[in-house]
């Protein structure tokens, strides 16, 4: 949650700074401020509630003069949103100011021992309390501003990524990390710094990173090298990483919104994720994670899979492809729930850790938890060199480039993508695959990519169809077999975005409670694609509509009995069973978005949602 940009060099700060928050407004945008250090070193702060281009309104008749600042878009945790919560936030002296991601659980303690120390508090947010510290601690302590940060975060339990910037030190910034994300980057001659969440507001001026690690801090002054050193006072070698991002995955080329747009990403994206992997023209499947850590992966007992919302789903088809294909037992485990119920995990176990974001905080919880029980954790994540990168034995990405879009939708097709593949290889190094059906789905993976470019030709039909139930206050998603978890992933997609309750469920168990909803006003999305228990799912139809309930259905192309039945259908290409998912998927993301741009919403920043979910 929250964006942090932070810059210091010889380029005015101002338009770096906020270009950088309008790249990070996904990771929250409730409210947004900017901190700027004059040439005469007068530290100018202005905040605006809501998106950055509130901001914008608020500076542009201010003096935004600067070449070092800290800009912040946030996510709401502490305190509502408003100008008075929104970072950065200043110290009593008015010398330092600080933008924070993450919680600093033992606050209030904190706050009450400041204010006893006569520290006056401007907000209701935990991040304020840093700040006074900080302060409290370099003026008691005779520190310079590098040594009070360090001081001061032995003080502190809970999560942070902060910058922190000191008008008495105007060639400087300090910034640090403890299980939220941090980036530097190194531009000309070193000569200048970047500072921020994650690498898309930076990668257009330097592609060298530098990753903090947990409880590392790091200083950067111009014309000299950075340095690093962590809590326990020790040095630590500066690791430069060279990252390159596809800048035009950061703008919506054309699209009227990044949603779309990525949900057009979907044919060229999954070609990437396959390429140099799915190899056809040999009829095998070739993943580095398998091929260097095969013992211990055919060797695993069970797999627990980890993971949260949409990655959930992906981990839904995951367990059937891994018990399909390799026969090793598969759990799947909402990672907030894993971390705290004292599960028993064995040291043949491999644990997959699967998120968009690579930085999901629960998740990371259960890696640890993982890794402490001496198991083996294995990572799937989009963003490279993200913390689940880093943290896990072994991995595979997706890339799918960044998604911006709240709302996933190519990240999801990415992993269930890579969960395929993973499966497949694995099964075929373990020798419980069936050889036809191996080079089957092999053949058939390649098609994918054309057959999603099919379906999103019927964009304008959906276009039309989701006006008819923008009146719809309830959604019923119903799923078997491979497509349940289709099921849970479309019907969350319409909550996110158009703000419609909407629950998934596997279709046999509507008669165990859900049915009791279904009238003429509940639409009800069935995905019946002709695959396994397409008939048991026909005769869940025949219930629903005997109730009057309003059947949308996704179905194979050619389908003759269904369109029979039900109110609207749209169609996808035939494929295997284990793939159905990539397909059957797209219609339903098409759907929720045209329903939420017919309710006249903001479709990629729903409300009280971010991107990268950092916090419990």
């Amino acid at each position: 949650m929250c964006g942090i940009v932070g810059y210091i060099g010889k380029r005015q700060a101002y338009p770096i700074l906020i270009g950088g928050l309008h790249r990070l407004e996904y990771r929250g945008y409730d409210s947004a401020g900017v901190a700027l250090l004059s040439e005469t070193d007068k530290l100018n702060v202005y905040k605006a509630k809501g998106k950055v281009s509130e901001l914008e309104n608020v500076a542009q008749e201010k003096d935004c003069t600067g070449t070092i600042g800290i800009a912040h878009t946030r996510w709401a945790t502490h305190g509502e949103p408003s100008a008075r919560n929104a970072h950065p936030h200043v110290s009593e002296s008015g010398n330092l100011t600080l933008v924070h991601n993450g919680i600093i659980e033992n606050y209030v303690v904190l706050r009450d021992q400041l204010k006893s120390r006569g520290y006056h508090f401007q907000s209701d947010t935990d991040t304020e309390v840093l700040v006074q510290l900080i302060e409290y601690v370099q003026q008691s302590l005779g520190l310079n501003l590098e040594q009070a940060v360090q001081a001061a975060l032995k003080r502190v339990i809970g999560a942070y990524a902060i910058v922190v910037l000191d008008r008495r030190f105007p060639n400087r910034l300090v910034a640090a990390r403890k299980s939220s994300p941090m980036v530097v980057g190194i531009g000309e001659d070193q000569s200048e710094y970047f500072v921020a969440s994650d690498a898309s507001p930076i990668a257009e001026y330097t592609t060298q990173m530098v990753y903090l690690k947990d409880e590392e801090i790091v200083v950067c002054e111009r014309g000299r090298d950075l340095h690093v050193f962590n809590l326990s006072n020790e040095d630590v070698p500066v690791e430069v990483k060279n990252v390159e991002l596809d800048l035009t995955m950061l703008d919506k080329g054309g699209f009227p919104h990044f949603m779309l747009k990525e949900i057009f990403d979907q044919p060229a994206v999954l070609e990437d994720c396959m390429r140099g992997r799915l190899l056809p023209e040999h009829r095998r499947i070739v993943l580095s994670a398998v091929t260097d850590h095969r013992e211990r992966l055919t060797q695993a007992r069970r797999f627990i899979i980890v993971s949260c919302g949409t990655s959930w789903h992906a981990g839904l088809i995951g367990k059937q492809l891994i018990e399909h294909f390799c026969k090793i037992p598969v759990e799947v485990e909402y990672a907030s729930e894993f971390r705290y119920r004292e599960p028993v995990i064995m040291p043949d176990d491999v644990v997959m850790a699967i998120s968009q974001s690579g930085e999901t905080a629960d998740t990371l919880a259960a890696i640890e938890l993982a890794r402490e029980a001496g198991a083996f954790v294995f990572g799937v994540v989009n963003a490279v060199g993200s913390s689940i990168a880093r943290n896990t034995d072994t991995g595979t990405y997706i890339h799918v480039g960044p998604e911006i879009g709240v709302a996933s939708t190519k990240a999801f097709t990415g992993q269930v993508c890579v969960l395929t593949m993973l499966a497949l290889a694995l099964g075929e190094a373990r020798g419980t695959v069936d050889p036809g059906e191996y080079h089957a789905v092999i053949e058939e993976l390649q098609h994918i990519p054309e057959k999603i470019g099919r379906i999103l030709e019927q964009n304008d039909r959906i276009e039309v169809l989701s006006k008819i139930f923008t009146y719809a206050h309830n959604f019923l998603y119903l799923g078997r077999g491979w497509n349940y978890p289709v099921a849970l992933e479309g019907a969350l997609k319409l909550k996110e975005i158009s703000y419609i309750h909407a629950e998934g469920y596997p279709a046999a168990e509507m008669k165990h409670g859900p049915i009791a909803l279904i009238d003429q006003e509940m639409p009800v999305v069935f995905i019946a694609t002709h695959h396994q228990q397409y008939e048991k799912i026909i005769s869940n139809m025949q219930e629903v509509r005997s109730r009057n309930g309003r059947i949308i259905a996704i179905i194979t192309e050619g389908d003759q009995v269904v369109p029979g039945m039900v109110s609207e259908y749209i169609e996808v290409p035939e494929t295997l069973a284990c793939l159905a998912p990539l397909l059957s998927v797209i219609p339903l993301q098409l759907l929720a978005y045209h329903v939420a741009v017919q309710k006249g919403l903001n479709v990629d920043q729903p409300r009280n949602l971010a991107k990268s979910v950092t916090v419990e």
